[in-house]
C-alpha cells in the first residue's frame, strides 16, 4: 500500500512541493490557513481537512512547511497538533528552516508517542520545487529515511541523509551560511567598484554574465548605486525579504557555531552588514544580536 501523505503549509515553497507530491502520488491531504491556497489543490483532487489533528489521523507521512520555530512547535506539539492524533510509525517531516535544537526537542516528544520526527530543510527555492529539482537535507533515523526517500523524489533531485535528527538543519545552516555571506560580499564589491569610478551597472552585467555560467551572487546586483533605498523603491520589499531570510539563517548558524565553539567571523560580519549592504538597513534579528553582544 502507498503511504498516505499529508501536507501543511501551501505558501511559496509548500505549494509547488505539495503539487509535485499530488501529481506523483495521486492523493494528498492538505491544510493551510488560507482558503485561496487550498482551492487549486482541491480542484486537482487533493483532500482538505480543518486542522492538524485531523490531517495526522489520515496520514502516514506528514510534510510541514510553515514560517518558523514557533509555528512548527504549534503544528507538531501544540493543542490540536499532529501529535494529538498521530499513530505510532507516523513520520513528521519539517521542511522549514528551524533551529536544530527545536528539531531535537520535537523529536524527543515524537519518540515518546512512537512517532518519527524528520528535519528535512530544502535548497533550491520555489523554482526548484516546480522542476522537482530541490536538494533535501534529511536528519532522521535510518528507518524514517527509508520511508520518506521515495516520496521526496517527487519534488527533489537530491535527497541526502545528513545524519540523525538535527543533522539536516545543521547542513542547511552551513549551506545557507555560504549563500548569505556571498550576498554580503557582493555589496562590498559594489562599494569598491563605485569608489574606483567603475559603473556598477556595467559591473553587474559582467557578474551576471559569468554567474549564468558558473553560478554566484550576481542575482542581487541589479541596482545602479549603493545608497540606502527609500521605502517606496520597488527594490525595498524584495531586499527586505532577502534580509529577513539572511538574518534568520545567519543567526541560527552563529548560534550553532557558539555551541560547537567554532569561530564564524564572516557570518557575524554578514549578520551586521547584510541589511545595510542591501540598502534596507539593519533588521530586528541583527539589531537584537548586536545588543546581546554589547551587553
Amino acid at each position: 500500500m502507498k503511504a498516505r501523505i499529508g501536507y501543511i503549509g501551501l505558501g511559496n515553497m509548500g505549494a509547488p512541493m505539495a503539487r509535485r507530491l499530488l501529481d506523483h502520488h495521486g492523493s494528498v491531504t492538505v491544510l493551510d490557513t488560507n482558503p485561496d491556497a487550498l482551492s487549486p489543490f482541491i480542484e486537482a483532487g487533493a483532500h482538505s481537512v480543518s486542522d492538524a489533528a485531523e490531517l495526522a489521523s489520515v496520514s502516514d507521512i506528514v510534510c510541514v512547511t510553515v514560517l518558523d520555530d514557533a509555528q512548527v512547535r504549534d503544528v507538531v506539539a501544540g493543542p490540536g497538533g499532529l501529535l494529538s492524533t498521530a499513530t505510532p510509525g507516523t513520520v513528521i517531516a519539517v521542511h522549514s528552516t528551524i533551529s536544530d535544537t527545536t528539531a531535537v526537542d520535537l523529536a524527543e516528544q515524537c519518540t515518546a508517542r512512537g512517532v518519527e520526527f524528520v528535519d528535512a530543510p530544502v535548497s533550491g527555492g520555489a523554482a526548484g520545487a516546480k522542476k522537482a529539482a530541490l536538494a533535501v537535507m534529511v536528519g532522521a533515523s535510518d528507518k524514517a529515511f527509508a520511508k520518506i526517500e521515495e516520496p521526496f523524489s517527487a519534488f527533489a533531485a537530491l535527497v541526502v541523509h545528513a545524519g540523525p535528527v538535527g543533522a539536516g538543519t545543521r547542513m542547511k545552516l552551513a549551506r545557507n551560511l555560504l549563500h548569505f555571506v556571498s550576498f554580503t560580499a557582493a555589496t562590498e564589491a559594489q562599494r569598491l567598484a563605485e569608489a574606483a569610478g567603475i559603473d556598477i551597472t556595467e559591473l553587474g552585467k559582467v557578474v551576471r554574465h559569468t554567474d549564468a555560467i558558473t553560478g554566484g551572487a550576481g542575482s542581487i546586483m541589479w541596482r545602479d548605486n549603493t545608497s540606502p533605498l527609500e521605502p517606496d523603491d520597488s527594490w525595498f520589499p524584495i531586499f527586505s525579504h532577502v534580509r529577513a531570510l539572511g538574518e534568520k539563517d545567519l543567526a541560527l548558524a552563529l548560534a550553532l557555531g557558539d555551541r560547537l565553539e567554532v569561530e564564524l567571523p564572516l557570518a557575524a560580519r554578514a549578520l551586521a552588514g547584510l541589511g545595510p549592504g542591501l540598502g534596507v538597513g539593519i533588521g530586528d534579528i541583527a539589531r537584537t544580536h548586536s545588543m546581546e553582544e554589547q551587553s
